[in-house]
């Protein structure tokens, strides 16, 4: 994949040869794209894979991997974002390239960090779980192959001799015949994890495996590669993973007796020498093709982060906002102060509803406070005029002086809104800049009550806006497993008794809006009458909602684009 300044070409294939190169809507990415693509493209493919994997990820905790429920919105995901997902659909070529380079830039971006290659894996293998799950039974062979796995199905002649063996060393088979279930040939070395909890027969130097665990084994081998090809050529992880995936056989076993001992060393010899290797070649095929991606990984670092046309992109990408833009200029003067207080019980985030209600208490917030809460209301529609008023009449029943007030903070509110300084339109924080930036000391109400409470006063917090004790446990144990926006998307659902929101929520002016359309029955909520603005200058941004719109977003979000709005709100703490 190359990124140059020559004009790009893509690659225009035949049928038959466009076909050839993707056969399946899944595949272990053994070989990385070698066409030129556009900055544009390069920029779209890396957003919508981060959007797909963020799904994949809070399906995977809102739902039981597997379900229908859980398939059937996955697949939606795919279909909308346009990635592949079936086998049988016509004409999948270009999903199937977009799932194909998408998976290799964000390589890039996540072999970074170990936290990074971690949740990355997690995802992709998730990902391929289901894809494999909806494989036609008659292409599952030709995957196995174009994976470079050496399993094969055995014929019906052999399972019928061996079927007693494998249903009793099978526990998926427990108390069923063969008959129709698939059974699989695969080396010894590749299926150590079931012979380790006895749970295959072996034979030979093979294991016969059934086809529902056989899944394990293809996710394990699929993970073992890409840790590999992220880890490029880091001489500590070469040999942690070497380690991980030497035999061994543990004589502190309690369930291991000296017998089982004796047997079990005389099969791996009789393995040995069937097969013709020694435990120093167990694991070739698995190392030759992993070396090879990792290699190609690890040069590819170096070029990528001198270009300074992607190191933006990609050392952020792990942590952007790449949903809707939520700026102001499609929702100006849709509320009236006088609402505010309504719609912080009825449509606010706890966030901004603890912001909310601080403000109200202390007639003051920190500076912190007054960022988050500012671009929020911003967002919902407050306009200019609206604001000034807002803040200027609850800092003076803090006792401010109006004096002080339109001195050291209407310039505040004015440069947040673009009219000041640089001019910049600031957009509304996303879940992920509250939940990972600025986290709140004592006395600043910001931040998202689920990632910064103590779990005791989130509970109290719960209890205090009337969710029921069942809803409370849900959210806590979300809570527990860092999931945040998960369990305020579940506080969502509770507080609007609705059994599926049928979103994925990233943002706190999408709450408000998805609040407002249920609540309206489905309709945004009415213009309030407004009087004009005075006429300001204003940089002419043009919007799109296109993935350059996104990722514009995803800049503005920055920490650098951030500095001087928030020196300008830091001089009064």
């Amino acid at each position: 994949m190359e990124f140059s300044g020559r004009k790009w070409r893509k690659l225009r294939l035949a049928g038959d040869q466009r076909n050839a190169s993707y056969p399946h809507c899944l595949q272990f990415y053994l070989q990385p794209p070698s066409e030129n693509i556009s900055l544009i493209e390069f920029e779209n493919l890396a957003i919508d894979r981060v959007k797909l994997l963020k799904s994949v990820e809070n399906l995977g905790v809102s739902y039981v991997k597997g379900t229908e429920q859980y398939q059937s919105k996955l697949e939606s995901e795919l279909r909308k974002l346009k990635f592949s997902y079936r086998e049988n659909l016509e004409d999948e070529y270009e999903p199937r390239r977009r799932d194909h380079i998408s998976h290799f830039i964000l390589r890039l971006a996540y072999c970074q960090s170990e936290e990074l290659r971690r949740w990355f894996i997690q995802q992709e293998m998730d990902l391929l779980r289901f894809r494999f799950s909806i494989l036609p039974k008659d292409k599952i062979q030709d995957f196995l192959k174009d994976s470079q796995l050496q399993f094969e199905a055995i014929s019906d002649e052999e399972k019928t001799l061996r079927e007693q063996e494998i249903v009793a060393s099978s526990p998926s088979l427990s108390g069923l015949k063969l008959g129709f279930e698939s059974i699989y040939k695969i080396p010894f070395a590749d299926a150590l994890d079931l012979f380790r909890g006895r749970k295959v027969y072996l034979e030979d130097g093979f294991a016969y495996v059934p086809l529902k665990d056989i899944v394990a084994i293809i996710l394990n081998e699929f993970r073992a590669k890409l840790s590999k090809a992220l880890a490029g050529r880091s001489p500590t992880v070469w040999r942690t993973a070497r380690s991980i995936t030497t035999p061994t056989v543990r004589s502190s076993s309690p369930r291991m007796s000296a017998h089982h001992m004796v047997a079990i060393v005389g099969f791996l010899k009789r393995y040995t020498t069937h097969t013709g290797c020694g435990w120093n070649s167990l694991y070739s095929h698995r190392e030759e093709v992993a070396k090879s991606a990792s290699v190609l990984t690890a040069r590819s670092l170096p070029a990528v982060q001198s270009d300074e046309r992607l190191q933006p992109l990609l050392n952020h990408l792990s942590h952007s906002y790449t949903g809707q833009d939520y700026s102001t200029q499609g929702n100006v003067g849709k509320i009236s102060l006088d609402q505010i207080d309504l719609l912080s019980t009825k449509s606010f985030p706890p966030c901004m509803r603890q912001l909310h209600k601080a403000l109200r208490e202390n007639h003051h917030l920190r500076h912190g406070g007054r960022m988050q809460y500012g671009l929020f209301l911003k967002g919902i529609g407050l306009t200019l005029e609206q604001a000034l008023q807002f803040w200027k009449q609850e800092f003076i029943k803090g006792k401010m002086d109006p004096d002080k007030f339109d001195k050291g903070y209407s310039y505040n509110i004015r440069h947040s809104f673009g009219k000041e300084g640089k001019r910049t339109d600031y957009t509304p924080f996303s879940c992920l800049k509250i939940i990972l930036s600025n986290p709140p000391s004592q006395g600043d109400y910001h931040g998202c009550p689920f990632r910064h409470s103590d779990p005791e006063l989130l509970k109290q917090k719960l209890q205090s806006y009337k969710i029921s004790p069942g809803g409370i446990s849900q959210i806590l144990d979300l809570v527990k497993g860092t999931h945040y926006q998960v369990a305020c998307q579940k506080y969502f659902e509770m507080i609007h008794n609705v059994d599926d929101c049928g979103f994925s929520l990233n943002h706190p002016n999408q709450f408000f809006c998805e609040s407002q359309r249920i609540l309206n029955g489905g309709k945004d909520i009415k213009k309030e009458p407004i009087q004009p603005e005075t006429p300001q200058p204003k940089p002419s941004v043009q919007k799109t909602k296109d993935a350059s719109s996104a990722l514009a977003s995803l800049n503005s979000s920055l920490e650098m684009d951030m500095e001087g709005l928030e020196d300008y709100f830091s001089e009064d703490s």
